[in-house]
């Protein structure tokens, strides 16, 4: 096996634990049953339940989620980005 070889099979597995650990960390918030929010959706909201990101001290775009009850009871979810300022600034 030459460096040439080994350097390339080196660079792909690097790249491809960092495709895995990206989309680990932008789905921790995800399941099944809850719905990805597009602009212009209208949201039947009765009571807001939490609001959780998937970053406690990030600075910029996160993905935000929101449990709530429709007007009928019924418990929904909806996943969104917002943007999160909790580590924007230096104590």
């Amino acid at each position: 096996m030459t460096f040439k070889t080994l350097a390339s099979a080196a660079l792909f597995a690097i790249v491809g634990l960092g495709a895995v650990a990206a989309q680990a960390s932008s789905s921790s918030l995800n399941q099944a049953s809850v719905m990805q929010y597009r602009y212009g959706d209208q949201l039947d909201v009765k009571k807001v339940l939490s609001v959780k990101d998937d970053q406690r001290h990030a600075c910029g775009v996160v993905n935000t989620r929101m449990d709530y009850l429709d007007s009928q009871g019924k418990a929904q979810s909806v996943e969104y980005r917002s943007y999160a300022t909790s580590g924007c600034h230096d104590n």
